[in-house]
């Protein structure tokens, strides 16, 4: 094991790259479940019946809810990494402002889409 992980102080930028890559690791894994959705649907009502099962209990949920988290936190990331590749934000201060703007704006889009789903379903 290298010895700089010993004395290495984790930072904010530091953080969200690796969760920018386990959300990256999460959303393809959440596609696997997206296709097990479809060819259920496409197999006929017994094979949905299964996955509507499993995607309306607390496990389910949980999963969608991860699934979500990821996309929402993937997709503020991704701008932040193209407004980076404009050259704009380089510094220290705009990048730890943008930082907690990814964070708090994947949060609040996650919110928003599931008060929306919530409140459509009823």
């Amino acid at each position: 094991m290298s010895p700089h992980l010993q004395v290495y102080r984790p930072q904010l930028t530091s953080i969200l790259s690796i969760l920018h890559r386990a959300t990256g690791f999460a959303l393809a894994v959440g596609t696997l479940f997206l296709a097990w959705w479809l060819i259920a649907a496409a197999i006929g009502p017994d094979a949905y019946a299964v996955v509507e099962a499993f995607f309306g209990s607390w496990l389910g949920y949980l999963v969608l809810l991860g699934f979500s988290f990821s996309l929402m936190y993937h997709l503020c990331n991704g701008i932040r990494h193209l407004v980076w590749d404009a050259g704009r934000g380089l510094d220290l201060p705009s990048a730890y402002g943008m930082g907690w703007a990814v964070v708090v704006g994947s949060l609040v889009l996650t919110a928003l889409a599931w008060g929306v789903g919530l409140s459509v379903m009823g």
